[in-house]
């Protein structure tokens, strides 16, 4: 028991460094790009390419409530928080969420003013190459950078890296939409920058939307999927003693699993015996679900004849 605490407690600190290391990396990398593509936007004389540059600056500030959320959300148990602080990470990813939202929104009503301002009449400026060649290399790094923070994320199971991820897709889709308007413009058709723009909204918009369904779901005990308690029922039923399962509640907290599990075993048992089968039922889900943070297990006498029990 002692040494699955330790190893927990060791995952959690291998969790947090390579949740800081991807952070490290996004917030150079968006600096850095940033200031490439402003600088690449007023040479090129190109509005959507400094609108692009904000927009990677801003990322810099969410990949801050990335590491504030990540650090406060693998705090230890204390006296105020005696189940832990994991739902910080889901309050991190809403405000993600949020910030995703606007960015698409913004992104949308700038690219409908810019397609009437290009209906009545008014004559849009041309970018110049280096535009084109900005876009092109953003495009390429917040691709790169999505796949990098979502591996990762996925491996640690972190919803706020996992909103961050969607970040980096949803500023490589804003890319998408400068190369296409920048290409567009230079070839004589302007209204197409804009076009893009209000297409592409649409789709930063519903990756902010299930970011947010997502952590709501964590934070309202939202149970875990069906598969999942499917394993857990056939570890659970491999365990020589228990003659049968009557109950296994699951729910979600942040990024952890807590676990509730009723098993039936043999009435004449004595205390000790059926603590002893109810304290492996308890490490081997603990160990088979590295995600799972804590499982209660309640014993009842056996009086039936079934073993494991209907999903």
């Amino acid at each position: 028991m002692e040494h699955l605490i330790k190893e927990k407690e060791h995952t959690y600190m291998e969790s947090q460094k390579l949740a800081m290391r991807v952070s490290s990396v996004s917030i150079f990398v968006n600096i850095s790009l940033s200031l490439f593509k402003l600088l690449a936007g007023i040479i090129a004389h190109s509005g959507a390419m400094i609108s692009d540059a904000i927009h990677s600056a801003s990322d810099v500030f969410s990949t801050f409530i990335v590491i504030v959320g990540v650090r406060m959300s693998n705090k230890t148990s204390d006296h105020d928080h005696q189940y832990g602080h994991e739902r910080l990470e889901c309050v991190s990813s809403i405000i993600l969420s949020g910030l995703l939202l606007a960015t698409g929104v913004g992104i949308g009503i700038s690219g409908i003013q810019n397609i009437l301002a290009g209906t009545s009449g008014e004559s849009l400026a041309i970018p110049g190459l280096l535009a084109l060649i900005a876009a092109i290399l953003s495009l390429v790094v917040k691709e790169w950078m999505f796949w990098y923070t979502r591996a990762a994320a996925k491996k640690i199971n972190s919803g706020a890296l996992m909103a961050d991820a969607w970040h980096h897709r949803s500023d490589a889709l804003s890319s998408i939409g400068a190369f296409i308007g920048i290409l567009g413009a230079r070839l004589g058709f302007p209204v197409l920058d804009p076009i893009a723009s209000v297409t592409i909204c649409l789709f930063i918009i519903k990756a902010a939307v299930d970011i947010f369904k997502d952590a709501i779901d964590k934070m309202v005990d939202h149970s875990c999927d069906d598969a999942t308690v499917e394993q857990m029922n056939q570890v659970i039923s491999s365990i020589s003693g228990v003659d049968r399962i009557d109950l296994i509640r699951t729910r979600l907290f942040g990024s952890k699993i807590y676990v509730d599990i009723e098993i039936a075993v043999n009435g004449e048992l004595s205390l000790n015996k059926a603590h002893a089968i109810a304290e492996e039922v308890h490490l081997s889900i603990e160990k088979d679900f590295p995600h799972v943070k804590h499982c209660m297990v309640h014993v009842n006498p056996f009086e039936g004849e079934e073993k494991g029990i209907d999903l």
